[in-house]
Protein backbone atom coordinates (compact mmCIF):
# COMPACT_ATOMS: atom_id res chain seq x y z
CA UNK A 1 0.00 0.00 0.00
CA UNK A 2 2.43 2.46 0.94
CA UNK A 3 4.02 2.11 -2.75
CA UNK A 4 0.86 2.80 -4.38
CA UNK A 5 0.81 5.80 -2.31
CA UNK A 6 3.95 7.00 -3.22
CA UNK A 7 3.16 6.38 -6.75
CA UNK A 8 0.06 7.93 -6.70
CA UNK A 9 1.76 11.13 -4.99
CA UNK A 10 4.42 11.36 -7.88
CA UNK A 11 1.36 11.38 -10.22
CA UNK A 12 -0.17 14.27 -8.53
CA UNK A 13 3.17 15.82 -8.54
CA UNK A 14 3.49 15.27 -12.44
CA UNK A 15 0.01 17.21 -13.24
CA UNK A 16 0.87 19.52 -10.98
CA UNK A 17 4.07 20.54 -12.77
CA UNK A 18 2.59 20.22 -16.34
CA UNK A 19 -0.50 22.72 -15.40
CA UNK A 20 2.58 25.24 -14.13
CA UNK A 21 5.54 24.49 -16.64
CA UNK A 22 4.24 23.78 -19.68
CA UNK A 23 5.22 20.96 -22.77
CA UNK A 24 8.62 22.03 -22.42
CA UNK A 25 8.85 20.84 -18.79
CA UNK A 26 6.04 17.68 -19.48
CA UNK A 27 8.79 16.18 -22.24
CA UNK A 28 11.65 16.25 -19.50
CA UNK A 29 9.39 14.57 -16.72
CA UNK A 30 7.91 12.22 -19.20
CA UNK A 31 11.76 10.97 -19.81
CA UNK A 32 12.18 11.17 -15.64
CA UNK A 33 9.65 8.90 -15.07
CA UNK A 34 9.94 6.72 -17.93
CA UNK A 35 13.73 5.99 -17.18
CA UNK A 36 12.73 5.50 -12.95
CA UNK A 37 9.95 3.20 -13.92
CA UNK A 38 12.06 1.33 -16.61
CA UNK A 39 15.03 0.82 -13.79
CA UNK A 40 12.50 -0.49 -11.79
CA UNK A 41 10.89 -3.11 -14.44
CA UNK A 42 14.67 -3.89 -15.74
CA UNK A 43 15.89 -4.78 -12.19
CA UNK A 44 12.39 -6.56 -11.84
CA UNK A 45 13.07 -8.56 -14.47
CA UNK A 46 16.89 -9.19 -13.59
CA UNK A 47 15.91 -10.59 -9.87
CA UNK A 48 12.78 -12.51 -11.65
CA UNK A 49 15.60 -14.10 -14.06
CA UNK A 50 18.08 -14.70 -11.32
CA UNK A 51 15.28 -16.74 -9.32
CA UNK A 52 14.34 -18.61 -12.42
CA UNK A 53 18.12 -19.79 -12.55
CA UNK A 54 18.30 -20.86 -8.96
CA UNK A 55 15.40 -22.84 -9.37
CA UNK A 56 17.32 -24.69 -12.71
CA UNK A 57 20.49 -25.07 -10.69
CA UNK A 58 18.90 -26.71 -7.58
CA UNK A 59 16.80 -29.20 -9.60
CA UNK A 60 20.21 -29.92 -11.35
CA UNK A 61 21.71 -30.62 -7.69
CA UNK A 62 18.90 -32.72 -6.81
CA UNK A 63 18.81 -35.09 -10.14
CA UNK A 64 22.57 -35.66 -9.32
CA UNK A 65 21.60 -36.47 -5.62
CA UNK A 66 19.03 -38.79 -7.37
CA UNK A 67 21.96 -40.27 -9.67
CA UNK A 68 19.60 -39.38 -12.27
CA UNK A 69 22.85 -37.83 -14.64
CA UNK A 70 20.29 -37.70 -17.93
CA UNK A 71 18.19 -34.79 -16.50
CA UNK A 72 21.42 -32.95 -14.86
CA UNK A 73 22.73 -32.67 -17.93
CA UNK A 74 19.52 -31.85 -19.43
CA UNK A 75 18.93 -29.01 -16.97
CA UNK A 76 22.35 -27.57 -17.35
CA UNK A 77 21.67 -27.00 -21.14
CA UNK A 78 18.47 -25.37 -20.36
CA UNK A 79 20.72 -23.11 -17.91
CA UNK A 80 22.91 -22.35 -20.48
CA UNK A 81 20.52 -21.64 -23.60
CA UNK A 82 18.23 -19.76 -21.17
CA UNK A 83 20.59 -17.71 -18.65
CA UNK A 84 24.21 -18.09 -20.22
CA UNK A 85 25.28 -15.09 -17.88
CA UNK A 86 23.96 -16.52 -14.58
CA UNK A 87 26.21 -17.06 -11.74
CA UNK A 88 23.77 -20.12 -11.23
CA UNK A 89 24.70 -21.57 -15.07
CA UNK A 90 28.82 -20.80 -13.82
CA UNK A 91 27.98 -23.23 -11.23
CA UNK A 92 26.18 -25.40 -13.02
CA UNK A 93 28.80 -26.30 -15.07
CA UNK A 94 31.53 -26.98 -12.68
CA UNK A 95 29.12 -29.57 -11.68
CA UNK A 96 29.00 -30.84 -15.18
CA UNK A 97 33.07 -30.76 -15.41
CA UNK A 98 33.12 -33.14 -12.06
CA UNK A 99 30.18 -35.63 -13.84
CA UNK A 100 32.32 -36.16 -16.97
CA UNK A 101 35.63 -36.13 -14.98
CA UNK A 102 33.81 -39.16 -13.44
CA UNK A 103 32.90 -40.94 -16.95
CA UNK A 104 36.47 -40.17 -18.11
CA UNK A 105 34.71 -37.77 -20.76
CA UNK A 106 37.72 -35.52 -20.28
CA UNK A 107 37.05 -33.48 -23.07
CA UNK A 108 33.72 -32.64 -22.33
CA UNK A 109 35.00 -31.86 -19.08
CA UNK A 110 37.09 -29.25 -20.43
CA UNK A 111 34.65 -27.66 -22.20
CA UNK A 112 32.55 -26.84 -19.27
CA UNK A 113 35.22 -25.46 -17.58
CA UNK A 114 36.50 -23.22 -20.32
CA UNK A 115 33.53 -21.63 -20.34
CA UNK A 116 33.29 -20.54 -16.58
CA UNK A 117 37.06 -19.15 -17.44
CA UNK A 118 36.18 -17.68 -20.36
CA UNK A 119 33.17 -15.72 -19.54
CA UNK A 120 32.07 -15.68 -15.36
CA UNK A 121 31.83 -12.47 -14.06
CA UNK A 122 32.91 -14.04 -10.82
CA UNK A 123 36.74 -13.46 -10.84
CA UNK A 124 37.38 -16.40 -7.76
CA UNK A 125 34.97 -18.74 -9.25
CA UNK A 126 36.96 -18.49 -12.78
CA UNK A 127 40.12 -19.12 -10.85
CA UNK A 128 38.88 -22.09 -9.49
CA UNK A 129 37.46 -23.16 -13.09
CA UNK A 130 41.04 -22.71 -14.46
CA UNK A 131 43.14 -24.71 -11.92
CA UNK A 132 40.65 -27.31 -12.38
CA UNK A 133 40.87 -27.36 -16.16
CA UNK A 134 44.88 -27.53 -15.77
CA UNK A 135 44.70 -30.35 -13.56
CA UNK A 136 42.00 -32.05 -16.60
CA UNK A 137 44.65 -30.87 -19.16
CA UNK A 138 47.04 -32.80 -17.20
CA UNK A 139 45.02 -36.20 -17.01
CA UNK A 140 44.48 -35.47 -21.02
CA UNK A 141 48.16 -35.43 -21.72
CA UNK A 142 49.18 -31.78 -22.40
CA UNK A 143 51.12 -31.02 -19.33
CA UNK A 144 51.95 -28.22 -21.60
CA UNK A 145 48.38 -26.89 -21.91
CA UNK A 146 47.97 -26.54 -17.99
CA UNK A 147 50.94 -24.75 -17.87
CA UNK A 148 49.83 -22.61 -20.24
CA UNK A 149 46.01 -21.89 -18.56
CA UNK A 150 47.93 -21.20 -15.01
CA UNK A 151 50.44 -18.89 -16.25
CA UNK A 152 47.52 -16.64 -18.10
CA UNK A 153 47.01 -15.50 -14.19
CA UNK A 154 49.78 -13.46 -13.03
CA UNK A 155 48.59 -13.27 -9.61
CA UNK A 156 46.22 -15.79 -8.25
CA UNK A 157 45.71 -14.29 -5.00
CA UNK A 158 44.26 -16.60 -2.23
CA UNK A 159 44.52 -19.66 -4.53
CA UNK A 160 48.24 -19.09 -5.25
CA UNK A 161 49.07 -22.36 -3.38
CA UNK A 162 46.44 -24.45 -5.59
CA UNK A 163 48.42 -22.74 -8.57
CA UNK A 164 51.45 -23.74 -7.61
CA UNK A 165 50.68 -27.48 -7.05
CA UNK A 166 49.03 -27.85 -9.92
CA UNK A 167 52.16 -26.29 -11.79
CA UNK A 168 54.23 -28.59 -9.68
CA UNK A 169 52.02 -31.62 -11.10
CA UNK A 170 51.99 -30.24 -14.97
CA UNK A 171 56.16 -30.28 -14.29
CA UNK A 172 56.09 -33.45 -12.68
CA UNK A 173 54.32 -35.24 -15.99
CA UNK A 174 56.99 -33.14 -17.75
CA UNK A 175 60.06 -35.48 -16.23
CA UNK A 176 60.64 -32.04 -14.47
CA UNK A 177 61.39 -32.99 -11.18
CA UNK A 178 63.51 -30.24 -10.02
CA UNK A 179 61.10 -28.05 -11.00
CA UNK A 180 57.91 -29.83 -10.10
CA UNK A 181 59.26 -29.80 -6.21
CA UNK A 182 60.51 -26.22 -6.76
CA UNK A 183 56.57 -25.93 -7.12
CA UNK A 184 55.48 -28.09 -4.26
CA UNK A 185 57.41 -26.03 -2.07
CA UNK A 186 56.32 -22.52 -3.37
CA UNK A 187 52.76 -24.42 -2.92
CA UNK A 188 53.48 -25.39 0.83
CA UNK A 189 54.95 -22.03 1.42
CA UNK A 190 51.97 -19.83 0.21
CA UNK A 191 49.52 -21.61 2.48
CA UNK A 192 45.74 -20.44 1.79
CA UNK A 193 43.84 -22.25 0.07
CA UNK A 194 46.01 -25.28 -0.45
CA UNK A 195 43.77 -28.25 -0.71
CA UNK A 196 45.14 -31.55 0.37
CA UNK A 197 48.54 -30.95 2.69
CA UNK A 198 48.96 -34.39 3.55
CA UNK A 199 49.47 -34.76 -0.04
CA UNK A 200 51.43 -32.35 -0.99
CA UNK A 201 53.74 -33.54 1.67
CA UNK A 202 54.41 -36.88 0.46
CA UNK A 203 54.97 -35.24 -3.65
CA UNK A 204 57.76 -33.24 -1.63
CA UNK A 205 59.22 -36.07 0.31
CA UNK A 206 59.07 -38.22 -2.41
CA UNK A 207 61.21 -36.28 -4.79
CA UNK A 208 62.94 -35.09 -1.60
CA UNK A 209 63.99 -38.64 -1.14
CA UNK A 210 65.13 -38.93 -4.81
CA UNK A 211 66.81 -35.88 -4.76
CA UNK A 212 71.51 -35.97 -5.40
CA UNK A 213 72.93 -35.83 -1.50
CA UNK A 214 75.33 -33.19 -1.17
CA UNK A 215 79.28 -34.06 -1.43
CA UNK A 216 80.82 -34.95 2.14
CA UNK A 217 83.27 -32.18 3.52
CA UNK A 218 86.74 -33.39 4.06
CA UNK A 219 85.97 -32.94 7.74
CA UNK A 220 83.44 -34.94 7.59
CA UNK A 221 85.37 -37.82 5.64
CA UNK A 222 88.75 -37.61 7.41
CA UNK A 223 90.07 -40.93 9.61
CA UNK A 224 88.74 -40.65 12.98
CA UNK A 225 91.80 -40.14 15.40
CA UNK A 226 93.04 -43.45 17.10
CA UNK A 227 93.49 -43.55 21.30
CA UNK A 228 97.39 -43.21 21.87
CA UNK A 229 99.32 -46.23 22.57
CA UNK A 230 100.20 -46.92 26.19
CA UNK A 231 103.69 -46.43 27.31
CA UNK A 232 106.07 -49.12 28.48
CA UNK A 233 106.38 -50.66 31.21
CA UNK A 234 102.51 -50.02 32.02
Amino acid sequence: MDDYLSEKEQWEWVKTQVRESGPAVLLAIVLVVGATFGWRWWQSHQDTRQLQAGGKYMQMVQALERSDRTQALVLLGELERDYGSSPYTDQARLLAARIYVDEAQLDHAANELTAVVEHSKDHELALIARQRLARVQIAQGKPDGALATLGAVADPGAFAARFHEVRGDAYYVKGDKAAALSEYRSAQSAGGEGGDTTLLQLKIADLDSGAPKAAPTAAATAPTPTAAAPAAGK
